[in-house]
């Protein structure tokens, strides 16, 4: 398990390394992205930033080879960021987390059956179908209360 100061290292990094792609980088070949993680080796010399990119493979490409191309800039920033002997060489990584979320979520949609509707379940459990009253205006009936105005309003 990396030690804490590598952990503290990596959240830094995430962080500056996203306000710098949202705020600083003007390159148009990096739009949607987002940096899921940030895992930093022992000896702090490398760290693999983790990212999701949205749009298609071409996209992908296209906003990975723009932050490949901007990682000198954004090292910088980390510099700037974390006083340590070395600053963390950084590699950029496409997250695939995302991606196999939403593939085992269609897989679990065409497998599984589709669920019931809870609500149209409680709306006829409280309807009493004997007597055609609801379950409502029985408990109130039941109870003596009733809604009679008295005028005075």
């Amino acid at each position: 398990m990396p030690s804490r100061r590598v952990l503290k290292a990596a959240e830094a990094i995430r962080e500056v390394v996203s306000m710098a792609i949202l705020m600083d980088l003007n390159d148009p070949r990096i739009e949607n992205v987002t940096v899921t993680r940030v895992e930093v080796s022992g000896d702090m010399r490398a760290a693999k930033v983790y990212v999701s990119i949205m749009g298609d493979e071409a996209a992908q490409n296209l906003s990975m080879h723009g932050l490949r191309s901007s990682a000198g800039f954004l090292q910088s920033k980390v510099a700037k960021r974390i006083d340590t002997r070395y600053i963390p060489k950084l590699q950029f990584e496409l997250d695939q987390g995302v991606k196999h979320s939403i593939e085992v979520e269609r897989i679990l949609k065409k497998v599984l059956p589709e669920p019931v509707d809870e609500e149209a379940e409680l709306d006829e459990a409280d309807y009493d179908e004997a007597d055609g009253e609801s379950a409502e205006e029985m408990t109130s009936k039941n109870t003596g209360e009733s809604e009679v105005s008295t005028g005075e309003e």
